[in-house]
């Protein structure tokens, strides 16, 4: 039902406004979380469903998937099972949201981060943006890297990569035709460098050492230096050609 009600499932107040969609012209301000007498916080039903999305991506981040229970998200949002499956319809639903919205964040933020200069210096942006999202949405970034059926049928992190990619093969494009190269090769490459970053970042996310600045300042010494030095029609030296 995606958080169409409020809290119905386990008492407490309905709030079918504000709780999915954007607020009509006469629609009111969400009301304000209140208190029972026994202390117990009541939730109109969006309060209710980011809640409950806070507690999964955590869950989820913490267990994977598969290590993941409705059970517990409800008991750690101090709710009954049956309001998981209302606002989402289960396990899949929530963790399909969860997913949805690291996607796009790291992708705003990569795409944000573009702002204009020398090609060296939107590289630069490029990668710590990329290093930025994992050091402020480690939670997220677990998630996305981890693989699972629902994360196959909503987007990988592989599909996610692909897409950060597409924002920087016009800047590679251009620089491969103002240096001679290929331009439709620029595609290609954009996901090599792309995914150079992101895996280091898995790794980096393991070791946080050395520090954010200094490993996007070699990422980027090691991929411009890279195409400085690239061949325009490069060919393998060793024994295998197929």
């Amino acid at each position: 039902m995606n958080g169409s009600n409020g809290d119905t499932a386990d008492g407490h107040q309905t709030a079918r406004a504000g709780a999915v969609g954007g607020p009509g012209p006469r629609t009111r301000p969400a009301a304000p979380a209140r208190t029972t007498k026994g202390g117990r916080v009541r939730m109109t039903g969006k309060q209710r469903r980011e809640q409950l999305l806070e507690i999964g991506r955590s869950v989820f981040a913490e267990r994977g998937y598969d290590g993941t229970s409705v059970e517990e998200i409800a008991e750690r949002a101090g709710v009954s099972k049956p309001v998981v499956y209302e606002h989402f319809g289960g396990k899949e639903g929530l963790y399909a949201v969860v997913v949805d919205r690291e996607m796009q964040l790291l992708l705003d933020m990569v795409t944000g981060a573009l702002t204009g200069g020398h090609s060296r210096e939107l590289l630069e942006q490029a990668a710590f943006a990329l290093m930025d999202y994992i050091d402020t949405s480690t939670d997220g970034f677990k998630i996305l890297v981890r693989d699972s059926p629902v994360a196959q049928a909503t987007g990988t992190f592989a599909s996610l990569i692909s897409d950060i990619a597409t924002q920087v093969e016009d800047i590679l494009g251009l620089e491969f035709k103002a240096r001679g190269f290929d331009a439709r090769l620029a595609p290609m490459y954009s996901q090599m460098l792309v995914g150079m970053v992101a895996l280091t970042g898995q790794w980096w996310l393991e070791v946080r050492k050395p520090g954010k600045a200094e490993v996007a300042a070699h990422l980027v010494n090691l991929a411009w230096h890279g195409l400085e030095g690239m061949e325009r029609h490069p060919k393998l030296v060793g024994d295998r050609q197929q």
